[in-house]
Parts: C-alpha cells; sequence; structure tokens
C-alpha cells in the first residue's frame, strides 16, 4: 500500500556571494536552523499527503490514468442516472410543496426545530468562530465513515489520520461506495440519531425530547452538507478515483434519497411513506418518459420533412 509523496520543492539558484568566516557558534545556530526548517518541510509534505489523498491505498497515477473505455462507462452511467436525478427532484419538490401548501406542514413544531437547526449552524459556520474545531469535526467523521464502509465491505483499516490539514486512512480495499459514503451518508447525524434511541431504549424520556432531537439533527445535517459542498471543488481523490461527473451525480442522487427518508421518518411527514413517494415516482417516470418519445416523434417528423423539402 503506498502512500503519495509530495514533490520536493525546487532549489533556489544562488548568485555570487561572498563567504565569510563564521564562529562555531554560530555555526551551531544555523545548523539548528537548518534542521528545523528540514522538518518542518518533511512535515508540510505530511499535511498536503493527507489533503490529498483521503485513501492512502489508492495510487493518484492510476486514478489520473483511467483508460478511455473506463471513461466512457462512467460517463454513459452518469448519463443514464441523469433521468433518475431529474425524476427524484421533480418528485420529491411536488411532495412537499403539495404538504407545505395544503397540508400546513411548515407550520408544525418539528419542522421550525428542524429549520432552527439548520439555520444556527449555517449562522455558526458563517462567522468563522471554531472554524478549526468544526473542520476537525468535519474531517474526523469523514474518515469515520470511510473506515466503517471498509469494514462492511470485510476490509482493513491499518492507520487513519485525522487534522485540520486533512486526512486519509490505509486500506487493503476500496471502491465505489466506499470512497463515496462519506459524501452522503451525515456521520454526526447518525450518532445523535443512535444516541437518541438508545436513550429511548433505556428509559422514557418527555417534555420537549423529541423537538431537541429534530433541531439537533437539523445541526448535523446542514453541518454535514455545508462542509461536504465547501469540500467537493477542492479536487477530492475521492470523486477522480470513480470519474469526478459519474461521482457528483451518485453523491447528488444519494444525498436528495436520503432527504426523502428522513422526511419519510418525520412525524406529520410531508411524505406519507417510501412506498407512496416511490410510485409517485413511477407515475412521474411514465409521464416523463411519454413526454420524450413524443418529442423524439416530433423531432424526427421535423427532420424528415425537412429533408424531402431539400429533395
Amino acid at each position: 500500500m503506498s502512500k503519495r509523496r509530495a514533490p520536493s520543492p525546487a532549489k533556489r539558484k544562488c548568485g555570487n556571494q561572498k563567504r565569510t568566516r563564521i564562529g562555531f557558534g554560530e555555526a551551531l545556530r544555523r545548523a539548528n536552523r537548518r534542521a528545523h526548517e528540514q522538518a518542518n518541510r518533511r512535515g508540510a509534505r505530511r499535511q498536503l499527503k493527507s489533503v490529498r489523498a483521503a485513501i492512502a491505498a489508492t495510487d493518484c497515477t492510476d486514478i489520473e490514468n483511467h483508460s478511455w473505455m473506463q471513461r466512457l462507462v462512467r460517463w454513459s452511467i452518469a448519463l443514464l442516472l441523469l433521468p433518475a436525478c431529474w425524476i427524484t427532484t421533480w418528485t420529491f419538490l411536488a411532495s412537499f410543496s403539495d404538504a407545505t401548501l395544503n397540508r400546513g406542514f411548515w407550520q408544525t413544531a418539528e419542522f421550525w426545530y428542524f429549520t432552527t437547526g439548520c439555520l444556527l449552524m449555517a449562522g455558526w459556520l458563517g462567522s468563522g468562530l471554531l472554524r478549526g474545531f468544526f473542520l476537525y469535526l468535519y474531517v474526523l467523521g469523514h474518515e469515520l465513515t470511510h473506515a466503517i464502509f471498509v469494514l462492511l465491505h470485510r476490509g482493513r483499516v491499518s492507520d487513519i489520520h485525522v487534522s485540520t490539514s486533512g486526512g486519509y486512512i490505509t486500506t487493503n480495499k476500496t471502491n465505489l461506495l466506499i470512497a463515496l459514503s462519506p459524501y452522503f451518508v451525515p456521520f454526526w447525524s447518525l450518532v445523535v440519531g443512535a444516541f437518541f434511541l438508545a436513550a429511548r431504549t433505556i428509559w422514557q424520556p418527555g417534555g420537549n425530547w423529541d423537538l431537541t432531537f429534530y433541531a439537533l439533527i437539523g445541526i448535523t445535517w446542514s453541518f454535514h452538507m455545508l462542509w461536504t459542498l465547501w469540500m467537493i471543488p477542492r479536487d477530492q481523490p475521492d470523486l477522480r478515483e470513480n470519474g469526478t461527473f459519474l461521482s457528483l451525480v451518485i453523491i447528488y442522487l444519494a444525498n436528495l434519497l436520503l432527504l426523502v427518508l428522513l422526511l419519510c421518518a418525520a412525524h406529520d411527514s410531508p411524505l406519507s411513506s417510501a412506498r407512496e413517494f416511490g410510485m409517485d415516482w413511477l407515475r412521474n417516470a411514465v409521464i416523463a418518459g411519454h413526454a420524450t418519445i413524443q418529442w423524439l416523434e416530433k423531432t424526427l417528423h421535423l427532420m424528415r420533412s425537412h429533408l424531402e423539402l431539400r429533395l
């Protein structure tokens, strides 16, 4: 398992310089200074490796040298998934808007506690307060998600590194799900959910316990989404490993489906059930497919008429 090394800094050429005699003490101070500079450069190289190697076992040269056939297959899969993204978005917006406008979902306490949690986290991150702490939490959750999915795929994690400069895990296995899981799995939301489930199992909390849960889910879910959106444009090896276009399509679709599941599980949900959402999705898919076929037939008819006129 190889780790990518950062390129060594280029040496600067010095011009004509006069040599002057220096004492033993000055020579010792210069030697110590050079040793400290070399240690700092090695530390900087390790940090760069951490930022660019979310999965350290992945060879970056392999990422950049995919064959044209692999790229064609990945682009084809991504293009085939785009209609699914469009239909899922259409179904979600239609269901949510209907529940919000006609059934008053926006007036429920659960909706406002979740929304307040999202706004609080967005405002806090926008203020820049404790930015390093939140960045460390995000990187920790990111790498732990990688590690959990490696273990679920019966892989082995031999090393994990987390810092505010980035992180990586060293593993003997990687695939599409392992590489992209941190971008659509809100790790800290799962931690909050597990804690509340354990608390509900052990004792029966009352009062505003459920509303606190919705607020914390809003905080952690928005934390996941905002940091993910901030991280994606920064040349992530996780995305390039399986093709950036395909990775982005899968990340969008997976996050949207996760939001659908969260709304289905919510009390007084705007989405009655996952089954109802699936039926609406199929209905919209049929409508979209019929409209596409009609458009293709009309386009072919116009092209045929145009060719006949030219002949």
